[in-house]
Order: C-alpha cells, then sequence, then structure tokens
C-alpha cells in the first residue's frame, strides 16, 4: 500500500464512522509514515505509538484502526496516535 491509498482508506474510515481525520498535514503524514514503515517491516498497519509484541493474537488489536481508538476518541477527543478526531 502506498501513503497515498492509505491516505484515502483512513479518510473513508473516518467518514463512515463520524470521525475527522487529522487536519495538520505535517502530522497526518507523519502518523501515514509511521504506519506504513511499520507494515514494511511487521506485515501489518500496526500503529505507530503502540509497540509490537510479536504475538500476533495481541498484536492484531493494535493494526489501525487498532481496538482502543473509539474509546480514546469519546474520552481523549482523538486516537493516541491523533490519526482520528471527534467530529465538532
Amino acid at each position: 500500500m502506498n501513503k497515498e491509498e492509505l491516505r484515502q482508506k483512513s479518510k473513508e474510515y473516518a467518514d463512515r464512522n463520524g470521525f475527522v481525520l487529522q487536519q495538520d498535514s505535517k502530522m497526518l503524514d507523519m502518523t501515514l509514515n509511521g504506519l506504513l514503515r511499520n507494515e514494511q517491516k511487521y506485515g501489518a498497519v500496526y500503529c505507530p505509538c503502540r509497540r509490537v509484541t510479536g504475538n500476533k493474537k495481541e498484536d492484531e488489536k493494535i493494526i489501525c484502526p487498532c481496538i482502543f481508538h473509539k474509546d480514546e476518541i469519546k474520552k481523549d477527543g482523538h486516537c493516541k496516535c491523533m490519526l482520528f478526531f471527534r467530529k465538532i
């Protein structure tokens, strides 16, 4: 996957779920680069803000969008990676 495909996929996901994608283009690029780096290194788009353990079952939880993002957005207004934000 390339950065533009990931950006589009993330935007579509955000739109479908009532979220907003990171608006700061520099921050968005940093997060997308981290996701793509993890895909190259580990074989999946693991959240760059979380540690990959090597335990496939546990690590599935941190494939973006991770299992934690909805609760984080509800509580903090954004996910830990700051890729998705609560729509205002």
